[in-house]
């Protein structure tokens, strides 16, 4: 099976929609949040809705598919994409810009000594400083350092850089949501078999505690590719495809690997859906891996990509450009 481009062409959205179940039992544990608890809300038609995992997890969990942690490199498929990588002192590795929740405007890209990735930045970017953002410009520059950033957002939050005006909305997002939820509570006891009436607040003794589960007929996934925004970058035909392959690789890619989210939220695919457009059909992973490494060749040779496509940073915080961000903030 061939990834088909050409149906896309006219669409404004990829929509996907994963129905999923827990893998072992019927209970599954949602996401939580701080003062909130699980997202429980009511549906438009009266039933009872709840977050199981939230958009920005859900990024968070497209990247992570993307990334060969033990080697510190991008999975087989994807070698050769640009991207920035951090390091110390001693040439360690830090993190990178696929690890980093806020990627390019990640404070140990920005905000150390080492000003090599800003200085780029700002020269690359330096007509922006006043009149309108131009999004294709910007779209090539950040695809130059970080393709990755491309299709999950972007916000260079700095004054130096155009005011702190330059914002890159997500082009591919996604959430798991259940539907007809009903509580499924239960509990137990951390014993403390030495002591069991020791202090509890200084972890000894017998402490009882409660826990809330979930049970619901349907859990959904739903992904969401922007392609009307992919084709408003400007950036050709050829990196049109490598973003699109990228991101349909993701969505596989958590859908065979990523989803045990928590230790009690272990989930499988039951039924996978194209909804838009319609009778389109996703390609298997395993296509995908094959056809990404000539993707990305191809948008390499009209010089898209960085050369070296690693961009290094060592990281040492820059005490004097910290204190005066925050004396700018305070203003």
């Amino acid at each position: 099976m061939s990834i088909d481009f050409s149906a896309l062409h006219a669409a404004p959205r990829l929509l996907i929609e994963a129905e999923l179940q827990p893998l072992q039992g019927a209970r599954f544990q949602p996401t939580g949040f701080p003062d909130l608890g699980a997202a429980v809300y009511d549906g438009p038609h009266g039933n009872r809705l709840l977050l199981v995992e939230s958009a920005q997890s859900m990024a968070n969990r497209m990247e992570i598919v993307c990334w060969d942690a033990p080697n510190d490199d991008w999975v087989d498929a994807l070698k050769g994409l640009p991207l920035i990588k951090v390091i110390d002192n001693q040439g360690k590795p830090l993190t990178n810009t696929v690890q980093e929740a806020h990627r390019l405007n990640s404070a140990y890209v920005l905000e150390g000594k080492d000003q090599t990735v800003f200085d780029k930045l700002k020269a690359e970017l330096a007509d922006m400083d006043e009149g309108a953002v131009d999004l294709k410009k910007l779209a090539a520059v950040v695809l130059r350092y970080d393709a990755n950033a491309l299709l999950h957002g972007l916000f260079l939050a700095k004054k130096e850089l155009a005011g702190g005006r330059l914002r890159l909305p997500r082009v591919v997002s996604s959430f798991i949501e259940a539907e007809d939820v009903n509580l499924a509570q239960s509990g137990g006891v951390k014993n403390d078999h030495v002591n069991p009436s020791g202090d509890t607040a200084k972890g000894f003794g017998n402490v009882p505690y409660s826990r809330s589960d979930y049970t619901a007929p349907k859990i959904t996934a739903y992904f969401n590719i922007d392609l009307a925004q992919i084709r408003g970058f400007g950036l050709g035909n050829a990196v049109e495809q490598l973003l699109i392959a990228l991101a349909l690789y993701k969505i596989r890619a958590v859908l065979d690997f990523g989803l045990r989210l928590r230790t009690a939220c272990d989930l499988d695919v039951k039924k996978l859906t194209v909804t838009r457009p319609t009778g389109w059909e996703l390609p298997e992973r395993n296509t995908l891996e094959a056809a990404l490494p000539g993707l990305i060749a191809a948008v390499a040779a009209e010089n898209r990509f960085a050369e070296p496509r690693v961009t290094t940073v060592t990281w040492e915080k820059g005490k004097a450009k910290k204190a005066k961000a925050e004396t700018e903030s305070e203003e």
